[in-house]
């Protein structure tokens, strides 16, 4: 059961009204990055974890969500409040209006005129808020590393928010949420390094033949060796031909198919071979203009052939 306090998590204060701002500010409202987004994952992980004590995280930091949503949704309608009178009431010629709405160079206008400077769930280019936003698998090592990968890109998204404003209160309450993030990602962290093991993901092992393989793939300048593929951790394979077949059966792609289905496949091959002879003519040298590389072959193919 959810009952909404009135009272907000943290006080909004904002000093005047920026549309431009504002419409930048639906990042964490309607974004992938945003508050709804994680609202959403961490409560319907919640309600399939089976740990009680990561259930009872999880549906107090998505509810914890939800108030940063509120947070941010007053953030862009106190933004908006001014653009939004003076588009109501229509006190402006049309082209000040205009240039009042769109100062920062983005798509504000469009909020105004759609949305009436309310907090649509959109992102910051318009895009539709959308549950693919949520990558829940399941898994609680799986999830647990997605939601602290998902509170570091939410942070990052706050610190640049906070470098595109002035404002005294928009910046404390923009630094609130960021530092918020902080403390879920910890959360998330101590929950997951309280399973033991949690890597890999999931049950399976893995292949002890290639779990601890570095296949260096991309050569050519630049090339670095680090902890993430040197030590007597890794085994480095650089030579082209030891990258290939490394399980040792030749490396082909084969299916064995019953007389039936082996029959109707080699009819079908026969249908669609192509003729390794012969050159035939084709649409595009049909539509060369004089110059083309095979004008000549084409008048030659368009000449009547010799009478017997």
């Amino acid at each position: 059961m959810f009952a909404h306090n009135k009272r907000l998590q943290y006080t909004v204060r904002v000093s005047e009204t920026n549309p431009g701002l504002a419409n930048l500010m639906l990042e964490q409202f309607g974004g992938p990055q945003g508050e709804l987004a994680a609202a959403c994952r961490y409560f319907t992980q919640a309600l399939s974890e089976d740990d009680p004590g990561r259930k009872d995280m999880l549906f107090d930091i998505a509810t914890e969500e939800l108030s940063h949503l509120e947070v941010i949704g007053n953030i862009v309608v106190m933004l908006n409040k001014g653009a939004k009178g003076r588009l109501a009431e229509g006190v402006e010629e049309e082209a000040e209006i205009y240039r009042s709405i769109t100062g920062a160079g983005n798509d504000s206008h469009l909020t105004q005129v759609l949305y009436g400077g309310g907090a649509p769930l959109v992102n910051s280019a318009g895009v539709p808020w959308s549950a693919a936003y949520i990558d829940t698998i399941g898994e609680p090592t799986a999830d647990l590393r997605s939601n602290i990968a998902a509170e570091a890109r939410a942070k990052i998204v706050y610190e640049r928010l906070i470098n595109l404003t002035s404002d005294p209160g928009v910046k404390e309450a923009l630094g609130f949420l960021m530092t918020r993030e902080i403390a879920h990602q910890k959360s998330f962290e101590k929950a997951l390094y309280a399973i033991s093991p949690n890597f890999p993901p999931g049950k399976a092992a893995g292949d002890p033949r290639f779990a601890s393989v570095y296949y260096n793939l991309s050569r050519g300048p630049g090339e670095e060796r680090g902890p993430w593929n040197q030590g007597e951790k890794w085994d480095f394979v650089s030579d082209p031909d030891e990258q290939l077949n490394v399980d040792g059966k030749g490396g082909d792609a084969t299916v064995e198919l019953g007389s039936e289905e082996s029959a109707v496949v080699a009819q079908m091959a026969v249908r669609t071979a192509s003729a390794q002879t012969g050159d035939p003519l084709t649409g595009a040298e049909l539509g060369m203009g004089p110059g083309g590389t095979d004008a000549e072959k084409v008048a030659a193919a368009k000449e009547p052939p010799p009478s017997a």
